[in-house]
């Protein structure tokens, strides 16, 4: 891959252009890491004013799914550096464009391809690099997903090959469940609402997300680095809340380090790769990766010395990182709770009179009862604390309608 070796000045000749695809809240966080090292960030997204658009220098509104649209949009911006940030991307153009040398995809247009496909990773991560995983089957219509969910047993769990943050995703506790979880997981999908992904359940004692980075050493070769692990709570498939470092035995850390070094050393290139795992005692299973910041890594951004984001940035730039944690902390999901259009918030003061506690307000131009509008993040001396105050001061925001 090609990296910037130096940085030039925006909106000049000398400017180094990266261009994000997908441009929400982890994005907006991403352009501003990169923004504060004088990168030229170009916000591309499926709708206008999305958070990412509102600090970039430009902002582009296309279907990132065309693939023609998509590589004419390279072409006319012609980015050092293209970073893809969420999964519904024609990832097909991606390769074609860095097979043919025209760009740099972050990490690499192959990892993006096979991340954006829970088929694609899975089958790499189990059938290919031996990695352990839950039992799983693929299914294209609704006989062979009954078919699917007998072979791996009850309970299971049904997912979209192409989803994020738990959309489309139903836990089936007999047959009886299969049709609607099929219904389900088509109004989920971001891009091809036609093939699932049966789960056999894994009664694991805890779910971690293995923030790994892969950046560049002072000889040039690329060197691997482990956040401390991110605990998390999930409710309807969606994060709501995340915590670090999650304990966990150092037999178990250890291999969860191992199997997180051996997908991203598959899937190359540099940058932060969000690595979700199922741990019980000192047995680890892999679950999923992100070629990209996770959502539940917001919580770096109170944790860390270089949140995940400034990890990122510097990553993909060919810069230094700092994986060290500076405290203990929490985050909490602050949900939309009504559906309206440019929605205000209450109790930003208050929220923040909580002792070790801020809060990251999204700007996303519409809210969604169930939509994630922002977060509360909070430190203490122990996960425990951080966790309460979070909580309390994510309850304290009172979106309202004005």
């Amino acid at each position: 891959m090609t990296i910037p070796r130096t940085l030039g000045t925006p909106l000049s000749p000398s400017a180094t252009k990266v261009m994000l695809l997908g441009s929400g809240e982890l994005g907006k966080e991403v352009i501003i890491a990169l923004q504060r090292l004088g990168v030229e960030v170009i916000a591309v997204d499926r709708y206008p004013n999305a958070p990412g658009h509102q600090v970039a220098h430009r902002a582009h509104v296309i279907d990132m799914t065309d693939g023609a649209a998509l590589s004419a949009l390279i072409a006319l911006e012609k980015p050092d550096l293209v970073v893809p940030e969420i999964e519904a991307i024609a990832t097909e153009t991606l390769v074609a464009l860095e097979d043919a040398g025209r760009i740099t995809c972050i990490p690499t247009a192959r990892a993006a391809l096979l991340t954006m496909n829970r088929e694609g990773i899975r089958r790499l991560a189990a059938e290919e690099l031996g990695l352990p995983t839950s039992p799983y089957r693929f299914a294209s219509s609704l006989d062979e997903l009954e078919q699917a969910c007998s072979a791996v047993g009850f309970p299971c769990v049904v997912k979209p090959v192409m989803s994020s943050s738990g959309k489309g995703q139903s836990k089936l506790d007999g047959d009886f469940d299969v049709a609607a979880a099929w219904e389900h997981a088509a109004s989920g999908s971001r891009v091809d609402a036609g093939r699932v992904i049966a789960e056999g359940f894994i009664d694991f004692d805890y779910e971690i997300t293995l923030l790994t980075v892969r950046s560049l050493g002072a000889d040039g070769a690329v060197e691997t680095a482990f956040c401390e692990p991110i605990g998390h709570k999930q409710v309807q498939g969606d994060y709501v809340e995340s915590w670090q470092p999650h304990p966990m035995s150092p037999v178990a850390l250890e291999r969860s380090q191992e199997i997180a070094h051996k997908v991203t050393e598959n899937l190359g290139g540099c940058g932060v790769f969000g690595v979700e795992l199922f741990v019980k005692g000192d047995t680890v299973w892999f679950s999923e990766v992100s070629p990209r910041p996770h959502d539940t890594g917001m919580v770096t951004m109170i944790t860390q010395v270089q949140s995940e984001f400034e990890l990122h940035a510097k990553a993909v730039l060919g810069l230094p990182v700092d994986v060290r944690l500076r405290a203990p902390g929490a985050s909490a999901v602050i949900y939309g709770q009504v559906d309206a259009a440019g929605i205000a918030f209450e109790g930003v003061a208050d929220a923040l009179r909580v002792p070790g506690t801020d809060l990251r307000l999204f700007g996303k131009p519409e809210s969604f009862a169930r939509r994630r509008m922002g977060v509360a993040l909070a430190t203490a001396d122990d996960i425990g604390t951080a966790r309460q105050r979070a909580l309390e001061a994510a309850a304290r925001v009172k979106p309202v309608t004005r």
